[in-house]
């Protein structure tokens, strides 16, 4: 094929209604509880007042995500009527019409072109590479290939179902602005970065929260974007400011200084432009819209509120154990506890029971180890997160500094959050697929994080009719990951023993879905193959997430070298 032009995207809606047109396919493949919980949201926002949508309780499934993404539900809603009017009305519990299915499924397809748009603008801002590549071996292209193909949002959203596409949308959109900073247009674009941030933020979680507790739930953490907002948090904040700071060498800031201006005007003017476009909208996208919400409608909102979005008796895990660290936490007092009985070293009537390996999604102590609280956890986070704050703080290295600190939150708030979902392993995988398309050593590391973080999701599509498509799926976007971005950096990019470990995910899935289901503990320790994948899984990603954190903390010293 022809060598690209930077300006010719006629290849980019063929490569957009071709998974929009898959995703069509899919809208009568299984769907989870997620399908009966927007649902009933939609009939909360549509047929009662305001004042009553955080305290509607006729169905298990209450509204408890932040107030704006109830006003998106309100917005559907008032379409969803003209599908089938039935599927509003509160009392029809678990309404699974063919008109509330196809609407519902509808639904995430058509609002993902917010996420189609801001795919398009991340492609944009990939850094071109001297000489001629084809078209289907250029970064944009396998970029755009990467997002809009992405396993994950594929089956999590268009089987599984939720509405993370077009708040990762939002994400990408917000990342796509700084990445294309130019010193002409940079005000300009930091703004709609910034409005982009607090929009997102606003949809999922409330930001009074961001350092109270990093919480996952099914009706918290895990929201339609996979609770990206508090996981990125806080490093937007920090690299907007500095970033700002930094502004001093645009050619109007240097003529202040060559005109003996102290450094700190042009900071400051800077600076307050920056805020203008980060604080003072995040007041009007963010605060406003939450306590006009709450207080407009009755002064005992707020706690109720509060309580719906802050559920704390869910647990240290889900009921399938995210691939993190207390995944292995859990794994090893488990494996104690059994060696202490085998040894009579331990009494098996004074253990706890083992509640945390029965699948439910409920409190519950550790036999061996020490049980682990949310401040623990909020603790571990902040600690896991805070060498990236403070490396991008101290010494900011621009937009690519930005986004793979962000991805580092991101990854570390999903190593060790509480009761985090297995679905929130994209909010490190999509942004990173950006940096994975610039750089060889990050396109190595993705393809690990990519491949485990993948495969970990495989349990939220258990009946057997969807068995083969999601193998075939996952088969599909992983061998075009590994060809693409060989061909790109042109040579391998796993050493031996990371190649080892990936391919032992097929005996994984052997054993969990062949082996596993033919032998006579399936029916007394159902939960095996669960926490055989979520181990297994999260060795990978602790991996990924280590080198990450490795390559992020070289940069900084090797930026430090430089400088002295």
């Amino acid at each position: 094929m022809a060598t690209p032009r930077a300006d010719d995207w006629s290849w980019f809606p063929a490569l957009a209604l071709g998974v929009s047109f898959l995703k069509c396919i899919l809208i009568n493949a299984y769907h989870s509880t997620d399908f009966e919980v927007h649902r009933n949201w939609l009939a909360i926002t549509h047929s009662l007042p305001v004042s009553k949508w955080y305290h509607e309780n006729t169905s298990e499934w209450t509204l408890d995500y932040p107030p704006l993404f109830a006003w998106f539900e309100y917005s559907l809603s008032h379409v969803a009527q003209h599908f089938d009017k039935e599927m509003l009305v509160v009392q029809n519990l678990i309404y699974t019409s063919p008109a509330t299915i196809l609407f519902q499924r509808l639904s995430v397809i058509v609002t993902d072109i917010v996420f189609i748009y801001a795919v398009k603008e991340c492609c944009r801002s990939v850094r071109e590479e001297k000489g001629s590549k084809d078209l289907l071996g250029h970064p944009f292209f396998i970029l755009a290939a990467l997002l809009l193909w992405n396993f994950g949002l594929l089956i999590v959203d268009h089987i599984h179902f939720q509405y993370n596409g077009f708040l990762f949308g939002i994400l990408l959109l917000s990342v796509a602005r700084h990445l294309q900073l130019v010193p002409v247009a940079c005000r300009r674009e930091l703004k709609r970065g910034a409005i982009q941030e607090c929009a997102l933020e606003t949809f999922n979680r409330m930001r009074l929260a961001e350092w109270e507790l990093y919480v996952e739930d099914e009706g918290c953490r895990q929201t339609p974007g996979g609770g990206v907002a508090l996981h990125c948090s806080p490093e937007p904040e920090t690299y907007l400011p500095v970033h700002c700071s930094c502004l001093r060498d645009l050619p109007a800031a240097e003529l202040l200084l060559h005109q003996g201006q102290h450094r700190w005007l042009c900071e400051m003017e800077q600076f307050q432009s920056c805020s203008s476009g980060s604080s003072g909208i995040y007041r009007d996208l963010c605060r406003r819209p939450v306590l006009w919400s709450v207080h407009c409608y009755g002064t005992g909102q707020l706690p109720q509120v509060l309580s719906r979005l802050f559920p704390f008796k869910r647990g240290l895990c889900h009921a399938y154990w995210a691939p993190n660290v207390w995944a292995l936490y859990n794994m090893v007092d488990k494996a104690l506890s059994v060696l202490g009985v085998r040894l009579k070293l331990l009494d098996v009537a004074k253990l706890p029971k083992a509640s945390m390996t029965g699948g439910l999604v409920q409190e519950f102590q550790h036999s061996i180890l020490p049980s682990v609280s949310p401040s623990i956890t909020l603790i571990c986070t902040l600690l896991s997160i805070m060498p990236a704050v403070l490396s991008i703080w101290c010494r900011p290295r621009g937009a690519r500094g930005f986004l793979r600190c962000l991805v580092v939150c991101a990854l570390g708030s999903f190593m060790f959050g509480w009761h985090v979902h297995e679905k929130a392993i994209l909010m490190a995988i999509l942004p990173f697929s950006i940096l994975a398309v610039e750089s060889r050593e990050d396109a190595g590391i993705f393809l690990m994080l990519t491949t485990t973080g993948h495969y970990s999701l495989f349990p939220l599509l258990f009946t057997a009719a969807e068995l083969p498509i999601k193998v075939l799926l996952m088969l599909l976007f992983t061998l075009y990951s590994f060809t693409s971005l060989k061909k790109l950096f042109r040579g391998s990019l796993l050493n031996p023993l990371e190649t080892t470990y990936l391919l032992g995910l097929v005996a994984v899935e052997i054993l969990c879905e062949v082996v596993y289901p033919l032998s006579p503990w399936q029916h007394t320790l159902p939960f095996v193959p669960l926490l055989v994948t979520s181990v297994y899984c999260s060795l990978g990603v602790s991996y990924s997430f280590i080198r990450l954190y490795v390559s992020l903390l070289r940069q900084h010293g090797t930026d430090k070298h430089k400088q002295l």
